[in-house]
């Protein structure tokens, strides 16, 4: 429902409540997203229209399932210790999120096997959505996905993907279990609402990290594919067409970002890293998506591994530059947040 509130019923059961950051130096004249950012205590909570809601899931066993680099269930915590660091306010915009506070919910509870957490982040995806709230999902592998699939049909919500990302993700399961690879095919195929090819988009795709069967399976299905050098320089008007065309079909949009899009110089810290890219500056687009952003209540982002995890596991030579690459991340990842909130916000004077 819209224009209303709702009680997040049991639904909320299904998160564990983190703390606010400690570390945030507190200003009068300064303020941090931190201060002003409302965190669940872990019981009932009531949920307004249009407000947007941070969930950590932090799960990778669909990247170990997929032979990957594992530590992007470390993600969600690493994400909201920098993100909270930076400004509620965008002078640009002049987008001010003290104007409709973001509410931190809290992880999803990691318990049982991927496939209980699925079902878990499921249920609080469908009610965040029946609310009319915006989710905003932390993960995690790519996995994420799916779950967040899966609460749009428990919402009963027509769904259109924007994937960015450097892979299709459209990998048979193994032995009947999904993984990080697979969360789109698992939509694709799913038994009783499959998603229909033309509500997949996935923009940035890298040859190099595509076979020719996922590329067949997903054109045989009718998904939009666009290569990394068909929306390089142009990433901002290929996601406002697809958006205008999703939403053209009755789909609310949910926008996925992995990370490995993003050129492994910049962002090392992926599952799966690509050095062939986009370099950190194709994210600057974003701020001039504007035109599209009422198009997609809900978004995602997820196989990021943090620094001291990545910089643990990574070769020499090909480390964190001091979290510089990570905090840039985060920036992102504020970005969104603010234009979410922004879409319902006025400017404050």
């Amino acid at each position: 429902m819209s224009g209303g509130s709702s009680s997040a019923d049991a639904w909320f059961t299904r998160l564990e409540p983190v703390a606010r950051p400690a570390g945030i130096i507190r200003r009068a004249d300064d303020p941090r997203l931190g201060e002003i950012t409302e965190f669940s205590q872990g019981g009932p909570f009531t949920l307004k229209a249009g407000r947007v809601v941070l969930v950590g899931f932090p799960q990778d066993e669909g990247v170990r399932r997929n032979h990957g680099r594992p530590g992007a269930s470390q993600a969600p915590s690493a994400i909201r210790d920098w993100l909270y660091r930076l400004t509620p306010w965008d002078g640009e915009s002049e987008i001010d999120l003290a104007a409709n506070p973001l509410l931190d919910a809290g992880n999803i509870r990691i318990a049982g096997a991927l496939e209980e957490t699925q079902a878990a982040l499921a249920e609080v995806v469908g009610g965040i959505l029946r609310a009319g709230a915006i989710p905003v999902i932390v993960g995690g592998g790519h996995e994420t996905a799916y779950g967040n699939y899966l609460g749009y049909l428990a919402a009963g919500r027509e769904l259109g993907f924007i994937n960015l990302d450097a892979h299709l993700d459209v990998r048979p399961c193994t032995a009947g279990q999904g993984h990080s690879g697979s969360p789109f095919r698992q939509a694709l195929e799913h038994p009783v609402h499959p998603l229909p090819g033309g509500c997949y988009v996935c923009l940035g795709v890298q040859p190099a990290a595509t076979s020719r069967k996922h590329w067949n399976y997903a054109r045989e299905r009718g998904c939009v594919v666009r290569w990394r050098s068909q929306v390089s320089g142009a990433l901002g008007e290929h996601f406002r067409r697809q958006c205008e065309r999703l939403a053209a079909l009755g789909c609310q949009v949910h926008v996925s970002v992995d990370a490995d899009v993003v050129c492994a110089a910049d962002v090392p810290g992926v599952s799966a890293p690509i050095r062939w890219a986009w370099r950190d500056r194709r994210w600057r687009p974003v701020r001039g998506w504007r035109a599209a952003w009422r198009r997609c209540p809900a978004w995602t982002w997820w196989k990021s591994i943090p620094p001291s995890t990545a910089t643990a596991r990574a070769p020499a030579g090909r480390r964190w530059p001091s979290g510089t690459s990570w905090l840039a991340w985060q920036a992102v990842v504020a970005e969104v947040v603010r234009r979410c909130c922004g879409v319902v916000s006025r400017p404050r004077h």
